[in-house]
C-alpha cells in the first residue's frame, strides 16, 4: 500500500519528464533542466518574490536528492518547512540535518550553499523562506516594524557560530503553514507575503527548544547510517540486532538509532517492518508464491506472524490481499514433472 502522500506528489509531478526538475519564475514561465548530469528524480520549484530581501520557494521532488545551489550569503538566513516526506542538508560544515513533516529547520545560507538535498523516503514537498538579512533590515515591511523584528537577531538567535536549528512539529507552525499549500496561484503572491511576516513575527517571540528539536548530525554519521540502510533493504529475509549492525559498523547503538531515526523518521525495527510488508505485498500482488514462501522471503519464519503483522498494516490478510488483486496462488508442484 503505497504511501497517500507519495502518490500526492506522484500526481502532481506527473508530467514532468524523468531527469528534470522545472523551475518557474516569477511571471509563471517554466525553465525546465537537469539540475546535474545523470539525475534520475523528477522535481519542481517554483520562485515568489515577496519584499526586498525575501524570496518564497516552494518545491516538490521525486527521488534520492537534488544539488542545493544558491550564493553563500554571509548575512542569509534560510527557513524551511516540510510538509510531506523527509529533507536533509549536507552542508559544507560536516553537518546533517534532517526534516519530517512539520518540522522546520533554521540555518545560515553561507552554510548550505552549495550542499545536497537528501530525499530518504525518495519524496518531498515543503517551502523555504531565504532571507537577505541586511536587505531585509534597510527596507523592513510595516507589520515587521511595528513588531520590532530584527532579522539579524534571528541570525544571532537561532543560528549561533553560524549552526543549523529546528523546531519540531507544532500546532502553532501548522497554523502557519498549512493555508499556504494548494492555493489558488492569482492568491500565492499575496498569501505568502502575510505568511512570511507572520512567521518572522512568530520566531522573534519563540526560543530554540532546548530539547525535542531534530538535530543535526555528523555527515559521516549519516553516511554508515545510510549504508546500514542499504544493507538492511537488499535483504529484507535477513534478521540482524542493532547490536551486530553496531559492531559490524563501529558505531555505539544508541548513537545507530538516533541517527537512524532521524535521517528515516522510524526506529530500525518499525522501518524495517514496513518495508518487508511492502515487498511482501508486491510479492503477493505480481508472483503465485505460497504465502509460507512469501514469508521466508520477508523474514518470517512463521507464517501465522507474518499474516498477523501483514494484516496489522494493510487490514486484511494476506490471501485476501492476493484475492482482492486477482492473484491465485500456485499449487502443489507435480514431482514426477520437471
Amino acid at each position: 500500500m503505497e504511501a497517500n502522500w507519495t502518490q500526492t506528489i506522484k500526481t502532481y509531478l506527473a508530467e514532468v519528464p524523468p531527469g528534470t526538475l522545472v523551475e518557474v519564475s516569477p511571471n509563471g514561465e517554466e525553465h525546465p533542466h537537469p539540475p546535474a548530469p545523470h539525475w534520475t528524480g523528477r522535481g519542481r520549484l517554483e520562485h515568489y518574490p515577496l519584499f526586498p530581501g525575501a524570496v518564497f520557494t516552494h518545491l516538490w521532488v521525486l527521488g534520492e536528492s537534488l544539488p542545493h545551489r544558491h550564493a553563500a550569503l554571509g548575512s542569509g538566513l534560510e527557513i524551511t518547512h516540510c510538509r510531506l516526506g523527509r529533507v536533509g542538508w549536507e552542508m559544507q560544515e560536516g553537518l546533517t540535518l534532517y526534516l519530517g513533516p512539520g518540522d522546520l529547520a533554521l540555518h545560515p545560507m553561507a552554510c548550505c550553499a552549495h550542499s545536497l538535498l537528501r530525499f530518504p523516503l525518495e519524496g518531498y514537498e515543503g517551502f523555504s523562506l531565504s532571507l537577505d538579512v541586511e536587505t531585509l533590515k534597510a527596507h523592513l515591511p510595516p507589520a515587521l516594524a511595528l513588531g520590532r523584528v530584527d532579522p539579524g537577531r534571528l541570525l544571532e538567535k537561532f543560528c549561533p557560530q553560524g549552526k543549523p536549528a529546528a523546531l519540531p512539529a507544532r500546532a502553532d507552525l501548522d497554523h502557519i503553514f498549512r493555508p499556504l499549500y494548494d492555493l489558488p496561484a492569482d492568491l500565492r503572491p499575496a498569501y505568502y507575503t502575510l505568511k512570511a511576516e507572520e512567521l518572522l513575527l512568530y520566531l522573534a517571540q519563540t526560543q530554540p527548544p532546548k530539547e525535542g528539536a531534530p538535530q543535526a548530525y555528523l555527515s559521516q554519521q549519516v553516511e554508515v547510517i545510510r549504508a546500514i540502510h542499504d544493507q538492511l533493504m537488499a535483504h529484507p529475509d535477513r534478521r540482524v540486532t542493532i547490536e551486530a549492525l553496531a559492531r559490524e559498523h563501529h558505531m555505539n547503538t544508541s548513537t545507530l538509532k538516533s541517527v537512524f531515526k532521524a535521517v528515516y523518521g522510524q526506529p530500525i525495527a518499525a522501518h524495517m517492518k514496513h518495508h518487508r510488508m511492502e515487498e511482501a505485498a508486491r510479492l503477493l500482488r505480481e508472483t503465485d508464491g505460497s504465502i509460507g514462501d512469501i514469508a521466508q522471503q520477508v523474514g518470517y519464519e512463521n507464517q501465522s506472524k507474518f499474516s498477523q503483522a501483514f494484516r496489522d498494516t494493510f487490514q486484511v490478510l494476506p490471501t485476501e490481499y492476493r484475492r482482492a488483486h486477482g492473484v491465485q496462488a500456485a499449487g502443489p508442484r507435480d514431482p514426477s514433472r520437471p
